[in-house]
């Protein structure tokens, strides 16, 4: 055949058939990796067992050299036999200790994943394997044809059977005893989950090692779990970003021959997680980091705005406009503090300035939510005096971080329960929204001159 070959396309044609063929093998085992641990991975994140893929990963090893030493010459189907038999019989026995002992599941764990693997290093120390080594760090260009069809059947199975029992394995990801209640086999759909992912582990550890495995199983799920709330689009990020950091990874390690596929195709997994960790649009640090500043921006903005209105409320000034010296006192603040703080308000279109620049006022729009955050401030201190039976002298703290979180369904049914007051705990009234711009109307106030 070989000599067909070189006859057909010469030397350098040779050359570039079989760098071709290296290079579609690489990627097939790559994409079926990236599958298969995107998959369970879903799951096994969302099932908060991410330590039991990694029990399994290490589990498998001594049913891995077991297969070398059972088959006279290197017999994938049997090295894959004997490593998922030997990898659920680790699961058993985590069960097994779980439920006749009164440790709990991370002990028995750790006690499993440390044992197996020893009795996989022991075997391979008394009894050499010369294939090991490959199945302990991992390795994408050593896969042979009959590895890379295995890992493809392995693939295209763990995928049907997520497709018809994805509704099913959904449930009981989240709740076991709602799924039971619903009639699902519970038990029956943990081991067939299980066993998926031993052959999950089995398929993964040829091209990250049996070391390395567990963190392709949960780094790109976890990385997609930042980046959705719905489970089947985790599953779909999972994969891709799966087959990204395998594919990437053997690249990387394509640059320098003491460089290994295993720890390369890890670390870039890593470094994917630590991107979206840090960008994630909703659960990513720097969103957060923002969200946090953009409340706090609201929340001194609030103030501002409770504090003119409390201003107007106790000077009863007629044209509602307040001065700058007077909110500094008020807030306990800088002139150059308060002034920062008024010029967000204009910037928001709530606050405009007098003619003489000297006395702010409130636009329609500012006048409104000044009096949303009062008349939320005062429903609560009612709330708690007269419902929760706290002293009228306890409640001023709670109400000062809970009006501004209050929704507009919650200020409604607060005035309901309490039969629509009008005045709080201490005799100040209740502002209305729909009362206080009425009168604003019926005063003929104009926007920015006193509104």
């Amino acid at each position: 055949m070989l000599d067909l070959l070189y006859a057909g396309v010469g030397d350098g044609g040779v050359a570039e058939v079989l760098a071709f063929g290296l290079v579609s093998k690489a990627a097939l085992t790559a994409i079926c990796v990236g599958l298969c641990c995107g998959l369970l991975g879903s799951f096994v994140v969302v099932r908060r067992v991410a330590l039991l893929g990694d029990a399994i990963s290490h589990a498998v090893f001594p049913g891995v050299v077991l297969g070398f030493m059972l088959s006279a010459e290197r017999n994938t189907w049997v090295i894959f036999a004997s490593a998922v038999s030997v990898g659920l019989l680790g699961v058993l026995m985590v069960r097994a200790i779980i439920s006749s002992t009164r440790l709990r599941s991370d002990a028995a764990l750790g006690i499993v994943l440390a044992s197996f693997f020893a009795v996989g290093v022991f075997w391979n120390s008394t009894q050499p394997q010369s294939g090991v080594k490959a199945f302990l760090y991992g390795d994408l260009t050593t896969v042979a044809d009959a590895d890379l069809l295995l890992m493809v059947i392995s693939t295209v199975l763990v995928s049907l059977l997520i497709a018809v029992f994805f509704r099913p394995f959904r449930v009981v990801s989240f709740d076991s005893g709602f799924a039971a209640a619903l009639g699902y086999p519970v038990r029956f759909l943990d081991a067939l989950f299980f066993g998926l992912l031993a052959f999950t582990v089995v398929v993964a550890m040829q091209a990250v090692g049996v070391i390395l495995v567990s963190a392709m199983l949960i780094t790109p799920a976890a990385a997609a779990y930042l980046l959705t709330d719905k489970l089947d689009k985790m599953m779909v990020l999972a994969v891709l970003i799966g087959i990204a950091a395998a594919l990437g990874g053997w690249m990387l390690a394509n640059l320098d021959v003491r460089l290994q596929s295993g720890p390369m195709i890890t670390l870039t997994a890593s470094s994917l997680f630590g991107v979206v960790y840090l960008f994630a649009p909703k659960h990513g640090v720097v969103a957060r980091i923002l969200r946090h500043s953009s409340r706090r921006a609201r929340v001194r903005r609030e103030n501002t705005l409770k504090a003119i209105y409390h201003l107007v409320e106790e000077f009863q000034l007629a044209d509602h406009g307040v001065s700058v010296e007077q909110l500094a006192a008020k807030r306990r603040l800088t002139r150059d503090e308060v002034m920062k703080e008024l010029r967000l308000l204009e910037k928001a279109g709530m606050a405009t300035w007098g003619a003489d620049k000297k006395d702010i006022y409130l636009t329609s729009h500012g006048w409104q939510r000044a009096v949303e955050i009062v008349r939320n401030h005062r429903l609560w201190e009612l709330y708690l005096t007269d419902q929760a039976n706290y002293a009228s002298d306890h409640v001023h703290d709670d109400a000062e971080k809970i009006e501004h979180v209050l929704g507009a369904e919650m200020v409604r049914r607060l005035e309901r329960d309490l039969d629509f007051p009008e005045l709080d705990p201490h005799g100040k009234p209740i502002p209305s929204i729909e009362k206080t711009l009425e009168s604003q109307r019926t005063a003929g106030k104009q926007e920015g001159t006193g509104y």
